[in-house]
C-alpha cells in the first residue's frame, strides 16, 4: 500500500534515517575483505553495516529508524534534464529499468544479504521506483513530526539541515564512532549557507561527482558570497538583468550564458520531499521480526558478534 503523504506509524520521537548504500560502501571499504562467510564470501559489507547501526543506536538513541534505499540511483526524470548526472558512474546502460550502477564486484552480492538482514530484524527498509534514497530521506524529513537524525556521508543532504524543526546531518568522518553533527551554525561557519541555501551552493559550485557542471568559475566561495549578497538563485538570476547589481563583467557573463542550466538545475539538485512512501512502521525493533529466518541469515553468512551485539542494543 502506497500513500501519497507517507504514512510513519510509531514516529512519536527522535527519527534516525540512514543513508543507506552510503554507509554500506563505507563498511565495504572500511572493514578488511578477509571478513568472510563460512563458504569464503566477503562479508565485510554486512557486517560493517551492522557494526554502523549499533553504534548508532547505542550512542543516538532514536525512537524510530529507517533504512533508506536507492531503488533507483540515477532517475530517468534527473537524467532528462541533465544528461551528464551521474553518467561517469554507469556500469552498463539498460533498455528497461535503472541504468546498473559501477559497483566493486565484491560488493553487489552483499546487498541482497543487507536486505534480508535488515528485514529479518524488523529495521523498516525503504526504497520507491524512480527515486534515490535522498528523496526518501527529504521525504521522511518533511513528514516527520519530532527531530531527524540523517545519517549520511553524502554532502548533498546538507540542504534539509534546519535546526528550527531539529534536523541535522550526522556525517560520519572515521567510521560512525566519530560523527560530525552538522546544523545550520557550522553550516554558516563552514560554507556561509544555511541549511536551505546549501542546495543552490551546490547548485552554482556544481559536482564532478555527481556529474553536475556547475557555473563555469563559480566556484565556493565566490557561489557564498553571491548568495550572501542577493538570498538565493533566483535573485543572482535577477541581478544578471540590472545593470546596477553588484557582479563583476565576467561573473554577468557566465551567469547569463549559464540560464538553461540554471533553469533546470534547481529539480536534479533539491531532493523530492513528495515521495509516495509506503506505510512502514519505523518503529526501533525491540525483538527480530523473523527470528528463525535470522538465525539462518546468520549461520549461512557467519555474522557472528556483529549481528549480536545489534541484538543486545536493541532489546536494551
Amino acid at each position: 500500500m502506497s500513500v501519497p503523504y507517507g504514512m510513519m506509524r510509531g514516529v512519536t520521537g527522535r527519527l534516525m534515517l540512514l543513508d543507506t548504500a552510503s554507509l554500506y560502501f563505507r563498511a565495504y571499504f572500511g572493514v578488511p575483505d578477509s571478513v568472510r562467510a563460512p563458504d569464503g564470501s566477503p562479508v565485510n559489507a554486512v557486517r560493517g553495516l551492522l557494526d554502523f547501526i549499533d553504534r548508532l543506536v547505542k550512542d543516538h538513541r532514536p525512537d524510530a529508524l529507517v533504512a533508506c534505499m536507492d531503488a533507483d540511483w540515477r532517475p530517468e526524470w534527473r537524467v532528462e534534464l541533465i544528461p551528464s548526472y551521474k553518467a561517469h558512474r554507469v556500469a552498463e546502460e539498460r533498455e528497461v529499468g535503472p541504468d546498473e550502477e559501477e559497483v566493486p564486484d565484491t560488493l553487489s552480492p552483499q546487498v541482497p544479504v543487507i536486505e534480508a538482514v535488515l528485514d529479518a530484524l524488523g529495521i523498516a527498509r525503504v526504497g520507491v521506483a524512480g527515486y534515490e534514497a535522498d528523496d526518501v530521506i527529504g521525504t521522511f524529513t518533511a513528514r516527520a513530526k519530532g527531530p531527524v537524525d540523517i545519517v549520511t556521508g553524502d554532502r548533498d543532504l546538507y540542504q534539509l539541515v534546519d535546526d528550527e524543526r531539529g534536523v541535522r546531518v550526522l556525517y560520519p568522518l572515521k567510521g560512525v564512532g566519530t560523527l560530525q553533527l552538522t546544523d545550520e551554525s557550522w553550516l554558516r561557519e563552514k560554507y556561509g549557507v544555511d541549511g536551505g541555501g546549501y542546495a543552490d551552493l551546490a547548485l552554482l559550485r556544481g559536482d564532478p561527482s555527481d556529474g553536475l557542471p556547475g557555473v563555469p568559475g563559480i566556484g565556493e566561495k565566490t557561489a557564498a558570497k553571491l548568495l550572501a549578497e542577493f538570498g538565493d538563485v533566483a535573485g543572482i538570476m535577477a541581478a544578471v538583468d540590472d545593470p546596477k547589481a553588484r557582479l563583476t563583467p565576467s561573473q554577468r557573463k557566465r551567469l547569463d550564458e549559464s540560464r538553461p542550466y540554471v533553469a533546470v538545475a534547481p529539480k536534479v539538485v533539491r531532493v523530492a520531499q513528495d515521495v509516495p512512501l509506503p506505510d512502514v512502521d519505523t518503529t526501533l525493533p525491540r525483538t527480530p521480526r523473523d527470528p528463525g529466518g535470522l538465525d539462518e541469515l546468520a549461520a549461512r553468512w557467519g555474522l557472528g558478534g556483529s549481528l549480536q551485539r545489534l541484538l543486545v542494543t536493541l532489546g536494551a
